[in-house]
């Protein structure tokens, strides 16, 4: 009898849990997904194979510049957009080869910013690795770099003008950088750029920099000729540029002049630039271009890489309405980068489970997280990377799964599918606001025949990277004025 009524309690007590178990699935909500149009996706990775910017004009060198109507300062003022594959037609035949190429870059890019937050957090400066004029001897600085690897090389490019009279110069835009240049005659070793190079002696504004100047004290690399300011600018992979420092012109077409912008005049530049004249600075640096025209704020849209359109750099145009924003962030020990408040991620509209705090800028200079237009993949601390990447997977069971690419270690075979629900992605800032992303900017074709991967990857590294691929289609506004970033989709 004992044995019976035992019997029964037990039976009862898995008819209690089986039935709690099923009201706990039916309340818990089901994960939050997006659809990811496979089929255009593909369609783009095989036009940019074949699209020539000098068939198509997809970046005119007349292109006009204009005031932007939206600012509320009166001073507003864009400047077309454009990626690298509208500038230069690529020489690769299959888009796999030319994925493994951006990534390539991306690795360098990558290395050259978190070293550049490992000197700053110990303390030292550049000039103390190697004499600086042993530096900027130009023949001591003849080594070629290895194609297709510079830090420098970027992504997005706009056309600026440069002396006077103004001169127009394809120029790469870099947000993780501070130094402004651009390749002069006389060149003792220039690489080829699409525009003529150059010429200090056919501009009236043209001015060398003493070496007591506050703006060559500012130069993180520097030397002194003749009372003459030098400077170089080196990266991650090798590349450099060396030559004169001098204030000079800049031009953005109707908006007017902008004079006495320090630049490097580099007369030795080695690494591959893509056919771009030189560099515009856009770093939080007092030598960077939007630091120099004391800009307000500034905001980008990122076409995707894989098309042929292109949109705006707009100055002085403050946060839209919509903006998704965040408390922009300064480090103490590296003014360059813009660190954002990120307190963390969700997958499926869950939560990824990380410490509090897991993001946090640190006194000392180490963690936090940058949003950084030159980098392309987000990289996330190793720890944080494996609980986002398992998420996705667990909650991603139907998604017929394929060997890693490259960096990249989760991989489907779509090649089978037009379109597929995967589970959202979205990034949490301190203040309560979510950016959720498109599909499209987290998973990604890495070849023309349908396999996709996720597209983060971990870093060793305290540093965190918004990456420009989670960034394409979203307006990104940093409002220097008052410390915040903004995110805005659909806004290109």
């Amino acid at each position: 009898m004992a044995t019976s009524s035992s019997s029964s309690k037990l039976s009862l007590f898995f008819l209690f849990s089986f039935l709690f178990a099923s009201t706990l699935a039916r309340n818990s909500p089901s994960p939050t997904t997006k659809i990811l149009d496979v089929l255009a996706s593909l369609k783009q990775t095989q036009h940019i194979l074949s699209f020539d910017p000098q068939i198509s004009n997809g970046f005119s060198k007349s292109q006009p510049l204009f005031f932007n109507s939206s600012s509320s300062s009166g001073s507003g003022f864009s400047i077309p957009l454009h990626s690298r594959g509208s500038l230069r037609k690529t020489h690769h035949v299959d888009y796999k080869n030319l994925v493994r190429s951006r990534l390539d870059r991306d690795s360098a890019r990558v290395n050259s910013l978190t070293t550049e937050v490992l000197l700053a957090v110990n303390g030292v400066r550049k000039t103390e690795l190697k004499p600086v004029v042993t530096e900027l001897e130009p023949e001591a600085l003849s080594t070629p770099v290895i194609s297709g690897t510079s830090q420098g090389s970027g992504e997005y490019f706009t056309r600026v003008g440069v002396g006077n009279p103004a001169k127009q110069f394809y120029m790469v835009l870099d947000t993780g950088s501070d130094v402004n240049w651009i390749q002069c005659e006389p060149c003792t070793d220039c690489y080829q750029q699409s525009d003529p190079i150059f010429d200090p002696s056919a501009s009236s504004t043209y001015s060398p920099v003493t070496c007591e100047s506050r703006q060559c004290s500012l130069l993180r690399q520097s030397a002194c000729r003749g009372g003459k300011c030098l400077y170089q600018v080196s990266y991650g992979d090798g590349s450099y540029t060396v030559g004169d420092f001098v204030t000079e012109t800049v031009s953005f077409g109707n908006s007017g002049d902008i004079k006495g912008v320090a630049l490097g005049c580099g007369h030795t530049n080695e690494g591959l630039f893509v056919a771009a004249a030189g560099l515009v600075g856009l770093g939080g640096g007092p030598l960077s271009l939007t630091s120099q025209i004391k800009a307000t704020s500034f905001s980008y849209c990122l076409v995707d890489r894989d098309s042929a359109g292109s949109s705006t750099l707009d100055f002085n145009s403050g946060l839209p309405a919509d903006s998704v924003v965040a408390p922009l962030i300064r480090s103490r020990k590296l003014d360059t980068f813009y660190y954002v408040g990120l307190t963390g991620l969700s997958v499926g509209g869950q939560p990824v489970q990380l410490p509090p705090g897991f993001f946090e800028l640190e006194q000392s200079g180490n963690g936090g997280v940058i949003v950084d237009c030159g980098t392309a993949i987000t990289r996330l601390q190793t720890e944080a990377y494996n609980a986002l990447r398992d998420a996705f997977v667990k909650l991603s069971p139907d998604l017929p799964t394929t060997g890693g690419f490259a960096l990249f270690d989760t991989c489907y075979d779509l090649s089978s599918r037009t379109s597929v629900r995967v589970p959202s992605v979205a990034f949490h800032f301190s203040g309560g606001m979510s950016l959720d992303l498109p599909a499209k900017n987290y998973l990604i074709p890495v070849d023309s025949s349908g396999t996709y991967c996720l597209a983060f990857a971990p870093t060793t590294s305290s540093l965190s990277i918004i990456g420009n691929v989670q960034q394409q289609g979203i307006r990104v506004s940093f409002d220097l004025a008052n410390n915040k970033v903004g995110f805005s989709p659909h806004k290109c």
